[in-house]
């Protein structure tokens, strides 16, 4: 846990590096501390219609292997692209993940 985070405040940042020092020192142990980093963690970003195109553009994959990847179906990764829904819960992570990290992360 010694990674510094992106905090979204100065007093989360203050927060997180104690949390990291007590941790460090052996007064919170490794379940708490995950909880100081997910507190920590910059929100999700939203993906729009063309941005979920544009990444699956970029990492090369047809709207069915998108699904796979995902976990999802082909008519929800359609209804995406062209704006009948919005992804949400574990398909923005994972969307987010694949934007980040790329397809390994993933797989």
């Amino acid at each position: 846990m010694t990674t510094k985070s992106k905090a979204k405040s100065p007093i989360f940042d203050a927060v997180h590096e104690t949390a990291s020092d007590l941790h460090r020192l052996g007064f919170i142990d490794k379940r708490n501390m995950h909880k100081f980093d997910a507190l920590c963690l910059d929100p999700i970003p939203d993906y729009d219609s063309g941005k979920i195109r544009a990444l699956r553009d970029h990492l090369q994959l047809s709207q069915a292997v998108l699904a796979a990847v995902l976990n999802t179906s082909l008519s929800t990764v359609r209804k995406w692209e062209i704006g009948e829904k919005h992804p949400s819960g574990p398909s923005l992570k994972l969307l987010n993940l694949l934007d980040r990290k790329g397809l390994e992360a993933v797989l």
